[in-house]
C-alpha cells in the first residue's frame, strides 16, 4: 500500500487584496476615530467640570432659597393658623348647631302642642257635624225607602193587571187562530186531494214502469255493450296495429340513422379539431418554445447569470468580507492610537496649563477669598446671630407666644364654661315651662291613677282619681 501526499490547494487571492484594503481603511478611519474620541472626552469634561457643578449648585440653590423656605412657612405657620381656623370653626359650628337644635325642639313643642289642640277642636266639630248629618241622612233614607216601597207596590199591582188582560187578549187570538187554520186545512185537502191522486196514482206509475224502467234496460244491456265494443275493435286495435307495425319500426330506423350520422359527424369533426391542435402546438413550439429553449435560455445562463455568479461569489463577497474584517480591525487600530495621542496631548496639557493654574488659584484666589469671608463675614455674622437674633427669639417666645398661648387656652375655656352655663339655663328653663303648662317632666309617661269611686279604701301607693269621666273633663 503506497502513500500518497496530497496536493495542497491553491491560494486564494484574499490575501491579494487583504493588505491594500486594510491600509486605505486605516487611512480613512484614523481621522473619524480620533474626532470621535475627541468629541467624547470634549463632552465627559464638559459633563464633569461644568454640567455637574452647574446642576449641584442650581439644586442647592432651589433647596436654600424656595424648599426650605416654604417648608418652613407650611410647618410653622400654615399649619399652626389652619389648625387654629379648624378649632375656631368647629367651635362656632357646635355652638350654631346647639342653638339651633335648641330653637328647633322649642318651635317643635309649640307647634306640637298648637297642632294637637286644633287637632281636638276638629275633631269634635267633625263628630258633631257627621253625628248630624248622620241622623238627617238616616231620617230621609226612611222616607225615601217607605215612599219607594209604596210606588213599588202600586206599579206591581198596575203590572200584574195589565199583564193578566194582555194574557186573555193574546189566548183568544191564539184559539181564533187556530180554528182558522182548521179550517183553511180542510178547504185545501178538498181542493187538492184530486190533483194528488192523479199525480200519485197515474203520472208516476206511467213515467215509472213506461219510461225509465225500458231506458234503464236500453242503457245496461245495448249502449253500454254497443259502446264498449266500437272502442275496443274501431279505435284500440287499429292504432296498437298502426304503431305495432308502421310507426315503431319507422322510428327505430330514424333513431339509428341519426345515431349513425352524428357519430360520423364527430368523428370527422374529432379528428378535424386534433389536426387544428397539433397544427398550432407546432407553430407555437417553432415559434416560441425553440428560441426560448435554444436562444434565450443559454443566453441568458452563460452569458449573465454564470458571468454574475462568479463575479458575486470570486470577487464581491471575498472584497465585502474583507473590507468589513479590515474595519474592524482598522477601527481597534485607530482607538489604540487615538488614546495613545490623547493621553500625550492630556498630559502635556496638565503638566504645562492645568498645574500652574491650580498652584495660582489656590494661593492666589482661594486663601485670600476664604481668610476675607471667615474674618469679614463669617465671624461677624455669628456674633450677630448668636448676640442679637437668639436674644430676641427667645424673649419673642417668653414674652408674647407663651403669654398669647395661655390666654387663648383660657379664653377657649372661658367660652366653654359660658355655652355649658347657657345651656343649662335653657334647658332649666324648658322644664319650668313644660311644668307650669302640662304638669311634670317632659318626657315623663302619664300614670293613670286608681278608680276607687269615692271610698275610703283607696289602692296602696295610689292617689284616688276624681269621680269625673274623661269626656267632661276635656
Amino acid at each position: 500500500m503506497s502513500t500518497q501526499t496530497p496536493v495542497p490547494a491553491p491560494p486564494a487571492p484574499h490575501a491579494l487584496i487583504r493588505i491594500p484594503v486594510r491600509i486605505v481603511v486605516l487611512v480613512l478611519i484614523l481621522p473619524v476615530r480620533m474626532t470621535w474620541d475627541a468629541l467624547k472626552a470634549t463632552g465627559r469634561l464638559l459633563d464633569r467640570a461644568l454640567l455637574r457643578p452647574a446642576g449641584r449648585a442650581l439644586t442647592w440653590l432651589v433647596d436654600r432659597t424656595v424648599r426650605r423656605p416654604a417648608r418652613w412657612l407650611r410647618h410653622r405657620v400654615l399649619a399652626p393658623a389652619g389648625r387654629g381656623v379648624a378649632w375656631l370653626a368647629r367651635g362656632v359650628g357646635r355652638g350654631v348647631a346647639w342653638l339651633a337644635r335648641g330653637a328647633g325642639r322649642g318651635v317643635a313643642w309649640v307647634f306640637g302642642g298648637l297642632r294637637r289642640g286644633l287637632a281636638w277642636v276638629f275633631g269634635g266639630l267633625w263628630r258633631g257635624f257627621a253625628w248630624a248629618f248622620g241622623g238627617a241622612w238616616r231620617g230621609l233614607a226612611w222616607v225615601l225607602g217607605r215612599l219607594w216601597r209604596g210606588l213599588a207596590l202600586v206599579f206591581d199591582g198596575l203590572w200584574r193587571g195589565l199583564g193578566w188582560g194582555f194574557g186573555r187578549v193574546a189566548a183568544g187570538a191564539a184559539r181564533l187562530g187556530r180554528g182558522l187554520a182548521w179550517a183553511a186545512g180542510r178547504v185545501g185537502r178538498g181542493v187538492t186531494r184530486p190533483f194528488v191522486a192523479l199525480w200519485r196514482h197515474g203520472v208516476v206509475p206511467v213515467v215509472r214502469h213506461g219510461i225509465a224502467a225500458p231506458a234503464r234496460v236500453l242503457w245496461r244491456r245495448v249502449l253500454v255493450p254497443l259502446g264498449a265494443g266500437l272502442w275496443r275493435y274501431a279505435v284500440v286495435a287499429p292504432a296498437r296495429w298502426l304503431y305495432g307495425r308502421v310507426l315503431a319500426p319507422a322510428g327505430r330506423g330514424a333513431v339509428w340513422l341519426l345515431t349513425r350520422s352524428g357519430r360520423a359527424l364527430a368523428r370527422v369533426l374529432t379528428g378535424l379539431g386534433r389536426a387544428i391542435a397539433a397544427g398550432v402546438r407546432a407553430l407555437g413550439t417553432v415559434l416560441l418554445v425553440w428560441p426560448w429553449r435554444y436562444a434565450l435560455v443559454p443566453l441568458v445562463t452563460y452569458g449573465i447569470v454564470r458571468p454574475a455568479v462568479w463575479l458575486w461569489q470570486r470577487i464581491l463577497v471575498p472584497l465585502g468580507r474583507e473590507l468589513r474584517d479590515a474595519l474592524a480591525m482598522c477601527w481597534r487600530v485607530a482607538g489604540f492610537v487615538s488614546v495613545a495621542v490623547g493621553r500625550g496631548i492630556a498630559r502635556l496639557a496638565r503638566n504645562l496649563v492645568a498645574r500652574p493654574l491650580v498652584w495660582a488659584a489656590r494661593h492666589l484666589v482661594a486663601r485670600p477669598v476664604g481668610w476675607l469671608a471667615r474674618h469679614v463675614i463669617g465671624r461677624p455674622a455669628v456674633r450677630l446671630y448668636r448676640g442679637v437674633c437668639v436674644p430676641a427669639g427667645h424673649w419673642v417666645r417668653d414674652a408674647v407666644w407663651r403669654p398669647a398661648r395661655r390666654a387663648a387656652a383660657e379664653a377657649r375655656r372661658t367660652a366653654r364654661a359660658v355655652l355649658a352655663s347657657a345651656r343649662d339655663t335653657v334647658t332649666q328653663t324648658r322644664r319650668d315651662a313644660w311644668r307650669a303648662l302640662l304638669g311634670g317632666r317632659p318626657g315623663e309617661p302619664h300614670v293613670a291613677q286608681a278608680r276607687t269611686l269615692g271610698s275610703t279604701t283607696n289602692v296602696p301607693g295610689a292617689a284616688p282619681a276624681p269621680e269625673i269621666s274623661p269626656q267632661q273633663r276635656g
